[in-house]
């Protein structure tokens, strides 16, 4: 996954949650001594608050280096590339949309967690991948939109071939944007492998609007959004309505639709070939720490894996959690992924 979004904030350790910015790390250099660091190689998404990583060090005596690859397909490319030399010792940011090529490569080491997980969250087989934390991939909605042209709010997947909607939605291109492979992913899921590109077709009739990724989507063409744009239906995240929630709580003008949720987990892993093993296992039991856990939903607009972590009131009150979100294993997204984004690619680019 990588992470959700943001509304408008200024500041690098906000701008760094943005899906498509890179750059921007609180994280220490490894200018340190190189036998008490950690590297950890992430999506440029990755932010967590100093104070947070402060503790870590404090803790164990061990400083992060911290280097962003790019997206998480990037990630695990880079992985895979310096399988024979690796270039860190954890990996955070693998979702289950690229965990089967990461496993495949063999790019990871077997590492079971001290922390407790639900089984609902874990990667099937060996355990190499350990869950940190997830997100739902939803339709977003403006609702004032609807209100205001009277206009019935759009409920499913299926409404947004509806001539009603025509023109009013904005999607990821899925060779490009992480929430827009998992959109893909839904379609497939809720359509059936003979009836998803039909789907797409009729959605391309009715006027979607594609974009390269979530930022332009989001901020840009969005109507609920700051960038106030023309269009009200966008593919973003069940916790994309409490970025818009008002600061005195008022509750925010979007609203993510549940029946559409697809379910985007992301794990860390020990790099295979690591000489630094015990210290890689201190930070995977740090991400999985309270610490950590109650920072993720403001600091990466993502959910706690740990059960019974507390979330802040906008999340409990804004972000819907759907009971059975869709979601597809991840062996048959690895066999599949490649062929699904060119067929995909054929029908709505040309």
């Amino acid at each position: 996954m990588v992470a959700p979004h943001r509304a408008a904030i200024a500041g690098c350790a906000l701008a760094a949650l943005l899906p498509v910015l890179a750059g921007c790390s609180t994280i220490g250099s490894g200018d340190g001594d190189p036998e008490g660091t950690v590297v950890l190689l992430t999506h440029d998404s990755f932010y967590l608050p100093e104070d947070v990583l402060d503790a870590f060090e404090a803790e164990t005596g061990l400083t992060i280096d911290h280097r962003p690859q790019g997206d998480a397909g990037q990630l695990v490319t880079g992985l895979a590339l310096s399988r024979d030399r690796p270039i860190g010792d954890v990996v955070f940011g693998i979702d289950n949309t690229f965990a089967s090529r990461a496993v495949a490569e063999d790019v990871l080491e077997p590492y079971e967690a001290r922390t407790p997980v639900p089984e609902r969250f874990a990667y099937p087989g060996e355990p190499v991948l350990t869950p940190i934390d997830y997100g739902d991939v939803c339709l977003n909605i403006d609702t004032r939109y609807f209100a205001e042209q009277g206009i019935p709010e759009p409920a499913s997947l299926s409404d947004l071939t509806d001539p009603r909607y025509r023109d009013l939605t904005v999607v990821q291109n899925p060779a490009t944007s992480s929430p827009g492979l998992a959109f893909l992913l839904a379609t497939i899921e809720e359509q059936g492998e003979d009836g998803w590109q039909d789907y797409w077709t009729r959605l391309r009739d009715n006027g979607v609007l594609v974009v390269d990724g979530w930022t332009q989507a989001y901020t840009v063409e969005f109507s609920g959004s700051a960038g106030e744009g023309p269009r009200p239906i966008v593919v973003s995240y069940a916790t994309s309505p409490p970025a818009e929630a008002g600061p005195d709580g008022a509750a925010p003008p979007t609203r993510a639709l549940p029946d559409t949720c697809f379910r985007q987990i992301e794990y860390a892993g020990i790099v295979a070939g690591t000489a630094n093993e015990d210290a890689a296992g201190e930070l995977i039991e740090f991400l999985l720490s309270p610490q950590v856990q109650e920072a993720l939903p403001e600091s990466m607009y993502v959910l706690p894996v740990v059960e019974d972590t507390p979330l802040p009131e906008a999340f409990d009150r804004h972000a819907p959690r759907p009971d059975e979100p869709m979601s597809m294993d991840p062996g048959r997204i690895g066999e599949n992924r490649d062929e699904w984004i060119a067929q995909w690619r054929d029908l709505m680019l040309g």
